[in-house]
């Protein structure tokens, strides 16, 4: 038998924790990109099959192949490989490359219209159970909801709801299959079962079934490891072994799950200290370390779920969120940037741009410049990454071993999950309070109890925000009770437990509730406070539109007679939903944060009082609404930094496009600017940034010749898509976005 390493020991050794493994173990790196390598040929051999079947999947409407006939699971397939002879990592979802499961637990009417839209109907066994003898967690969910809830979510008050999907969100620790092996996880979890004793509460009975379906997965996960030829029973040896091992846990997640998000975590300074003990030993050279790197990106870019065209619509590009977090710092002062932090960047260059995995830069102002320098070059090269501050996330939320749930969300790894919750549209609940409390669209009395408006000629701002505050309160009501139904319901049938079972039993959970069009929201109340705004109102008496006479300020441009505005509403919504019962007690928190739903909820909202028309897309995210930034990049980066993130701990996504020749006339000078920007950005307390270095001509490019761009990367709301493969509405609505051509 192979000889364990000798690592420094530590209550790593004692307990499952690998926090302490890494901060006895890890070997910061000061330096720059230098010692990086291409891609090995056994990766290119690898690469350029995948490049095929992408072209493929590409022409054929985005899905490559689906198996009508198999429910996923973690054995329901045989071993599948992409190129066999030269693969250092192997695995994949499914026995064949790209080829898409059902997962009909989530809803299998969902799953069967997913494959009704693709050309392929539903194996009648599997629609036999699943419509006669298996309840799915989408029938759960529509079961439990009220009237109130089914309407605010049909018309837009509540959208992206994780009720006919997977929630997604919940990041196993994949770290500790490679750091101790099945055997030991399952002796800690049986542990764990036996000292789950009376009394025999409702919650202590579900938790109990719920360590028993952790200890079943395990087992089932160790059979996976087998067909491919691996022990996982043991802990991994080698760096091989370790990258092999972290994958195969990843794996068993994406093939029981299909949630909204299948984040992998912080991994890469864990491998690295794998790598740097046989790189030390002489048992493997840099070019191994990096094909070790490079073929592990490459399983998780071939990651794929079974989707129906009204998710797209929510989360346009078909992403799976494979979210890594990179870099930080340690709570001893030291950083966690190591050369295997680098090579997961450097995957960009030797396998091209790409959306998956997400990678995030959790961005510290002491963070090596060599670090910082190549981060930046790769964001100018690709718009492929984005960026957290670890220094704000480090302190208030008191860990320094996290990683990022789906788009921004801090989720502490192995102690803590995460209930997915969507959004809520704040720019239509505004309309509510000038609306008497029916929706602008249908006069469907959504919040009784709202008076009329005394003052209408102009719009008086304090009778509107008296309004607000009680249209507010009942949306906050109302989407908290929609979130506990759908949760209860994900853990009654649709568990996650191959991932669950990679985290501490009983863990903490925060709900991440959220909200969008908040851009929107603070230019309409300023328009209304500092303007005159007159609404036009049609023969049932709903506003069709406004009429405003003179100038206010735009949220965007560090004028804090409207930023203010954007703050206060975040923290009076924040403050609401804080104060309502959580299912499982979790912690509420707060997104400002749209995904590419930012141009469904333009849809469904009429026209505001900031002057935009009906149907026209929200900004993204915390951005500025298009084109109302005017005066220049800081200040736009400046009015979102202003953003309280104690109001919104579950993220506030900034997504900043800027043309390259804006940060400099040479490669050199824009990488150091860049650098400066982010430090600049982030030390006013921000919380996120998406860079995207682009020319608006170069996507107009590639809306007419995708052909020319099957890598074409950007940055959208908190993750990345390629560009070609969202749809034309998605496309025009990214174009008109702001490309700020000046610093200031």
């Amino acid at each position: 038998m192979i000889e364990p390493q000798k690592f420094k020991s530590g209550r790593w050794q004692q307990e499952v924790d690998v926090r302490d493994f890494v901060l006895r173990n890890v070997t910061p790196y000061e330096g720059d990109a230098s010692f990086l390598c291409p891609p090995t040929e056994r990766t290119k051999q690898v690469w350029a099959v995948c490049l095929k079947a992408l072209e493929e999947e590409r022409a054929n409407n985005g899905v490559r192949s689906i198996d009508i006939h198999m429910i996923s699971g973690i054995n329901a397939f045989t071993a599948g490989y992409i190129d066999k002879a030269n693969e250092t990592i192997v695995g994949l979802q499914t026995d064949e490359l790209l080829r898409r499961a059902m997962k009909p637990f989530g809803g299998y009417q969902v799953v069967k219209k997913a494959l009704e839209e693709n050309g392929f109907e539903m194996d009648p066994e599997v629609e036999k159970i699943f419509s006669h003898y298996r309840k799915t967690h989408n029938d759960g969910v529509f079961d439990a909801y009220t009237e109130e809830i089914r309407t605010y979510r049909s018309l837009g008050f509540l959208t992206g709801l994780p009720d006919n999907y997977a929630r997604g969100r919940v990041i196993g620790d994949y770290r500790r299959l490679a750091l101790y092996g099945i055997d030991r996880l399952v002796e800690a979890k049986k542990a764990d079962l036996h000292d789950l004793t009376g009394p025999m509460t409702e919650a202590r009975i579900r938790l109990r079934e719920e360590v028993s379906e952790q200890i079943r997965v395990l087992g089932e996960i160790k059979a996976m490891a087998a067909s491919y030829g691996y022990d996982v029973s043991r802990p991994a040896y080698t760096a091989q072994e370790a990258v092999q091992w972290v994958y195969f846990a990843y794996l068993a997640a994406v093939k029981e799950q299909d949630g909204a998000a299948m984040s992998l975590g912080n991994v890469s300074s864990f491998l690295d200290i794998y790598i740097t003990y046989d790189l030390n030993k002489g048992l493997i050279d840099e070019n191994f370390a990096q094909e070790l790197i490079d073929q592990f990106v490459i399983k998780l870019r071939m990651v794929r779920h079974l989707r129906m065209g009204s998710y797209n619509d929510i989360f346009a590009g078909d992403p799976t969120w494979v979210t890594e977090a990179i870099g930080g710092r340690l709570t001893d002062g030291r950083h966690k940037v190591t050369k295997t932090s680098f090579r997961f960047l450097q995957t960009l260059y030797n396998l091209g741009a790409s959306p998956e995995p997400n990678i995030t830069v959790l961005w510290s102002q002491d963070l090596p410049l060599g670090f910082k320098e190549f981060c930046a070059q790769v964001s100018i090269d690709t718009s492929s990454i984005q960026y957290e501050n670890d220094d704000l996330m480090r302190a208030t939320r008191h860990s320094d071993d996290y990683g990022i749930a789906c788009c921004v969300s801090f989720q502490e790894i192995g102690k803590q999950i995460q209930f997915f919750g969507a959004r809520a549209n704040l720019a239509k609940a505004l309309l509510l309070a000038i609306n008497a409390g029916r929706c602008e669209n249908t006069g469907t009395l959504i919040v009784p109890g709202i008076p009329a408006l005394k003052h209408e000629s102009p719009l008086d701002y304090e009778e509107v925000m008296a309004n607000y505050k009680l249209v507010l309160k009942q949306v906050a009501r109302v989407y908290n009770e929609s979130m506990n139904i759908i949760h209860y319901m994900h853990d009654k049938y649709y568990y996650e437990r191959a991932q669950m079972a990679f985290i501490d039993t009983n863990p903490s959970i925060n709900l991440a509730y959220g909200a969008a069009g908040l851009s929107i929201v603070a230019d309409s109340l300023s328009a209304i406070r500092y303007a005159k705004v007159t609404p036009q109102r049609n023969a049932e008496g709903l506003t069709e539109g406004f009429d405003t006479v003179g100038e206010y300020p735009c949220y965007g441009n560090d004028d804090d007679r409207v930023d203010m505005i954007a703050k206060d509403v975040t923290h009076i919504f924040s403050t609401m939903l804080k104060e309502l019962p959580i299912y499982k007690n979790a912690q509420p928190t707060l997104s400002v944060l749209t995904i590419t739903s930012n141009v469904m909820y333009g849809k469904k909202t009429g026209a505001t009082p900031d002057g935009r028309a009906k149907g026209v897309a929200f900004a993204p995210g915390a951005n500025p609404m298009h084109g109302r930034d005017e005066n220049g990049a800081i200040a736009s980066l400046t009015s979102v930094a202003k953003l309280d993130y104690r109001d919104a701990e579950d993220g506030i996504s900034n997504t900043f496009s800027i043309v390259p020749h804006s940060l400099g006339s040479n490669q050199e000078e824009r990488v150091e600017n860049l650098v400066g920007m982010m430090d600049g950005y982030f030390s006013k307390g921000a919380h996120h940034l998406n860079v995207n270095a682009l020319n608006r001509e170069q996507l107009l490019d590639a809306m007419e010749h995708p052909e020319n761009y099957p890598q074409l990367t950007i940055r959208v709301s908190g993750y990345a898509v390629n560009f070609v493969r969202l749809s034309r509405e998605h496309q025009l609505e990214v174009i008109s976005r702001s490309f700020h051509q000046k610093m200031r």
